[in-house]
C-alpha cells in the first residue's frame, strides 16, 4: 500500500501544508535578484558578519560579506570579488564550500542567495566600504539583527560550526 502525506505525517493536498501547489506565491512583476555570500570563518571558529551602512538599503542591519553577481559571472567568482572589493583578501574558488540558500521575498525583488562557508584566504580583512565589521561566535548571531533572507542561515551555521 502507497503511503501518502498524511500516512507519512505531513499534510495531505486536501488539508493544504505545503503540498498545495496552487497556494504557492507567485513572483508576479518581481525581479530574481542573485547575491552570493559567505561566512568567512576564522581559527577561533568565529563568523564574520559586517553592518550595513548607513545610505544602504537595510541599513544597521548585519549581514554575511558578498553582493550581487554580474552578468556570466559564477556565485564564486563573485564571492572572490566582492571580498577583495569589500574586505581587501584574496581567495580561490576551491576554498569556497557552498553550505545553503536562502530564498525569500522582499517588496520590490525576489532573492536568491547561496551561501557558502571559507576558512582560508590571504591578506589582512579591511572594512573598505564604511561597513562595522565584527567576529562572532556562531551560537552568539542571532544576537545581531539580520536582513530577513539572512536570519534562517543561522542556525544552519550554529549547527554546522
Amino acid at each position: 500500500m502507497p503511503i501518502t502525506g498524511a500516512d507519512a505525517g505531513g499534510a495531505d493536498a486536501a488539508g493544504g501544508g505545503c503540498w498545495n501547489a496552487a497556494e504557492a506565491p507567485a513572483l508576479g512583476d518581481k525581479p530574481i535578484v542573485l547575491v552570493a555570500a559567505v561566512a568567512l570563518v576564522d581559527i577561533d571558529g568565529r563568523v564574520l558578519i559586517a553592518r550595513r551602512p548607513e545610505g544602504k538599503a537595510l541599513a544597521g542591519l548585519w549581514e554575511f560579506p558578498g553582493g550581487k553577481l554580474h552578468q556570466g559571472e559564477t556565485p564564486e567568482a563573485a564571492l572572490v570579488r566582492e571580498l577583495r572589493e569589500e574586505l581587501g583578501i584574496d581567495t580561490k574558488d576551491s576554498c569556497l564550500a557552498a553550505i545553503a540558500f536562502a530564498s525569500h521575498g522582499y517588496e520590490d525583488f525576489h532573492l536568491l542567495m547561496p551561501l557558502y562557508v571559507c576558512r582560508v584566504w590571504k591578506g589582512t580583512i579591511t572594512a573598505r566600504e564604511g561597513q562595522e565589521l565584527a567576529w562572532v561566535r556562531p551560537a552568539r548571531l542571532a544576537d545581531y539583527p539580520m536582513p530577513p533572507a539572512d536570519a534562517p542561515l543561522i542556525p544552519l551555521l550554529r549547527d554546522l560550526l
